[in-house]
């Protein structure tokens, strides 16, 4: 058996995302980066020579004044990774698409075009829109709340696997000396009738050759976890400490196996951004400066956005946290009611609740090359992940990770040297699912009875 080796992705966050409140101004970024496609496809190639997996484009849909600045301006995730596709040949393209805001077919036919684009090397970040605001954008009075938003991203995302099983892998024989384009009992329509959508199907474009594009999730309320247990096959968090990443892990496999998955099947991402300097005291004052360097009140702002967008520039600072009610109840409720929990038990001002959170935010991976590689050695032989995703803004700051990082990995047998695959599942390791179809073909064709009948 193969031995598991460190999955990596990198996140072009352009001109900076939540709690990057100057990355814009480092002379190395173009203010433009965000919507510029030569930086991105220059990020992927950096990271693709690298031997990175894949890339990855967060999205929303919903942004206020206060939006982190790379939120404020940027382009669609599948226009974006369509155009990088054709400038790359190895690394995974991963883009954020909601079910809350979506409908499956658009959805199976563009992340099904950008599989074949790329050629196989599409993942889809399956995401429950947690911003209430974006419901104004699609002519909803109110967001979804959230049984309805995960009941509804379930049948989502099945609506799309099913479609992506519309044609078998051999419905387009396209033989010419015969006139033979394709094969008509190779192709199914859906047929489907569920509790948020109606889908009739067949889609009208075939299967790429990692099957279906890899279906990544991030989500850590009990029913982002549950989604992520059935349908993820890479899943994105984040973890401050070892033990928390441990702890999500076996939580997320114990879900996936009580749902007659194989765990193992089942990848965890936690973000992280490091920080690497030539000594662990260099590293540790870069850490340093950069934290002191935030916004407090772009922060205060900030904070709004897991309460839904909730102003708290209105009230007394040095007052205890204040009462927001409902607030957060329809838009990322598991992070505000643990933000709510913190300053309660802590017993802490709104000003404190804010420096803390802006303090948290420090990283695991801070030091010396060899320092941060131990460290991320030390998490991947504990079980705490199976992969990184790693911040990617300063093109020089990536270069310290990517030049000196990864070789003692590497090394060491953690990464592994060069790509293993053309796909992005092959490079997961991950399993080409098999069309449905065909499975029942080859199922009905082996319980059938044998023709005993004698030989003329």
């Amino acid at each position: 058996m193969t031995e598991k080796t460190l999955k990596l992705g990198a996140v072009l966050l352009g001109v900076g995302g939540p709690g990057q409140h100057h990355t814009w101004l480092d002379p190395e970024i173009p203010g433009t980066a965000s919507v510029d496609i030569h930086w991105y496809i220059a990020r992927a190639r950096q990271a693709e020579a690298a031997g990175f997996d894949l890339v990855f484009i967060v999205d929303s849909q919903f942004i206020t004044p206060d939006s982190p600045h790379h939120y404020l301006n940027r382009l669609e995730p599948l226009t974006l990774l369509s155009a990088v596709a054709v400038h790359t040949t190895h690394i995974g393209l991963v883009g954020t698409l909601t079910t809350s805001y979506n409908d499956p077919f658009n959805v199976a036919r563009r992340l099904a075009s950008l599989d074949l684009i790329s050629g196989g090397r599409a993942g889809w970040n399956v995401v429950a829109t947690g911003d209430g605001g974006t419901a104004g954008n699609y002519g909803r009075a109110e967001h979804y709340d959230y049984a309805t938003r995960y009941g509804r991203a379930l049948e989502h995302v099945r609506v799309v696997q099913g479609l992506w099983d519309s044609y078998e892998d051999d419905a387009f024989p396209r033989d010419k000396e015969r006139g033979v384009f394709f094969d008509r009992s190779r192709q199914h329509a859906l047929h489907h009738v569920g509790e948020h959508f109606s889908v009739a199907g067949p889609l009208n474009i075939e299967r790429s050759p990692q099957g279906q594009p890899v279906i990544f999730q991030a989500g850590d309320s009990d029913e982002g976890r549950d989604l992520g247990a059935t349908v993820g096959e890479a899943i994105f968090t984040h973890a401050q400490t070892i033990e928390q990443g441990q702890a999500f892990a076996r939580d997320i496999r114990a879900r996936a196996a009580a749902r007659g998955r194989d765990p193992e099947h089942v990848l965890i991402f936690p973000g992280i951004s490091p920080v690497v300097a030539d000594t662990d005291a260099e590293a540790r004052e870069k850490e340093r400066a950069t934290r002191d360097g935030k916004s407090f009140d772009r922060a205060l702002a900030e904070l709004g956005r897991p309460f839904g967008w909730h102003d708290f520039s209105r009230y007394d600072l040095d007052a205890p946290f204040p009462e927001v009610g409902a607030a957060g109840d329809r838009s990322f409720r598991t992070q505000a009611e643990r933000i709510k929990k913190l300053a309660r038990d802590n017993g802490l001002t709104l000003r404190q609740t804010v420096q803390h959170l802006l303090d948290a935010q420090r990283s695991p991976f801070v030091g010396s090359p060899l320092t941060v590689a131990n460290e991320i050695e030390r998490w991947f032989r504990a079980g705490a992940l199976d992969g990184l995703n790693v911040s990617v803004t300063v093109p020089s700051e990536f270069a310290r990770f990517t030049d000196d990082v990864l070789p003692i990995l590497r090394e060491r047998g953690v990464a592994r040297s060069g790509y293993a695959a053309s796909t992005l599942r092959g490079n997961l390791g991950l399993p080409i699912p098999e069309n449905r179809h065909t499975a029942a073909r080859r199922a009905a064709a082996h319980s059938a009875p044998a023709d005993l009948s004698p030989v003329p």
